[in-house]
């Protein structure tokens, strides 16, 4: 699918003022070879551990987008290379993470698109904590599952339904 979030946005100003239509602050750097993704939200909450994380992306994504709370942590990173080729592997459309990744390289050859705050090459724990498929909160935007994310690269949206 092909889309532009300037686009997005101009056609539906009335779905920002509504707040059906969100757009998060230019907090997050871009990753893997897909500049541009969309699909419904699959939603994570945790904090410096990724056990769950990759649970979730071994299973079929269908399409969707892995939206990670991590809190907004620099401590340790919640998603690598290997996660991001499992995630391809797995057909996701992509990752947002409010947090951290690592093996930026290798993430780079991956076939899908990663939105983060920042790198860091310490990895997290695998305990396994956290939740999944809950609404979350980053950076002042509400993200439930089944949200639309669209990511280009002017920005990431959020959308209660589909609009592209």
């Amino acid at each position: 699918m092909t889309f532009s979030t300037c686009d997005i946005c101009d056609t539906n100003e009335d779905k920002l003022i509504s707040g059906d239509l969100s757009v998060f602050p230019p907090i997050f750097m871009r990753f893997g070879l897909q500049h541009q993704f969309c699909g419904p939200a699959t939603t994570l909450k945790v904090f410096e551990d990724n056990g769950i994380v990759r649970t979730v992306l071994e299973t079929p994504g269908k399409g969707h987008v892995l939206v990670i709370d991590g809190g907004g942590s620099f401590r340790c990173a919640l998603v690598g290379g290997n996660l991001a080729k499992l995630a391809e592997t797995n057909g996701w459309a992509g990752i947002v993470v409010h947090g951290c990744i690592r093996d930026v390289e290798e993430i780079s050859l991956c076939n899908i698109g990663v939105r983060a705050l920042a790198v860091m090459p310490l990895r997290s724990v695998k305990k396994g904590g956290g939740e999944r498929d809950l609404r979350i909160m980053i950076a002042g935007i509400q993200i439930n599952p089944g949200d639309w994310i669209y990511a280009d690269m002017d920005g990431v949206l959020v959308a209660k339904q589909s609009l592209a």
